[in-house]
């Protein structure tokens, strides 16, 4: 009777070992490469938004297509710090190029697309400041298999993120 048992809880450990961690591996290593992705399509798309100037629906369709292409659902949320064009002077040797003295407001994604489906673009000027941030809403295979061995959960765990920032270097007539 001891060495069935033995033989059972040997079958399971062998299981476990031979099936489990591997689609760990796997599943992680996936999760790795939509990773590596999602942060590539970030960077070029706020790469190409500084350098010409504007966002398009054609440049916005396509980041998220790349996206949705890794399988996995995201939450993207852009910002774009916009320079304000008449900062209250208050002395007569400001100077609007001086760091420090230029003041910006924000404008977000919601706002951002509003104008972006009603005008085809968004236009921004030099010196706005862009930043995209992406994070998967879904649970990954990787994240169930962790926290079921691990019992690591949350609600606000992500296991795929990217965020990218840069300044406007052309006015996007």
């Amino acid at each position: 009777m001891g060495d069935s048992l033995i033989t059972i809880i040997a079958i399971f450990l062998a299981a476990i070992l031979m099936f489990v961690f591997p689609l760990m591996s796997i599943s992680e290593r996936n999760d790795d490469i939509a990773q590596l992705g999602v942060y590539t399509a970030t960077v070029e798309f706020v790469d190409n938004i500084s350098t010409i100037g504007k966002i398009t629906v054609e440049d916005y369709d396509a980041f998220m297509q790349s996206l949705a292409a890794t399988g996995n659902s995201y939450d993207v949320e852009m910002e774009v710090k916009v320079l304000d064009e008449n900062p209250g002077k208050k002395t007569t040797w400001a100077v609007q190029d001086k760091i420090g003295e230029n003041i910006y407001y924000s404008v977000y994604t919601s706002q951002i697309e509003d104008v972006l489906y009603s005008n085809d673009k968004y236009i921004l000027k030099e010196g706005d400041i862009v930043t995209v941030s992406v994070k998967n809403t879904n649970t990954t295979i990787s994240q169930m298999l962790r926290n079921f061995f691990y019992t690591v959960s949350g609600k606000d765990t992500y296991q795929i993120a990217a965020k990218h920032a840069a300044m406007v270097k052309s006015n996007g007539n």
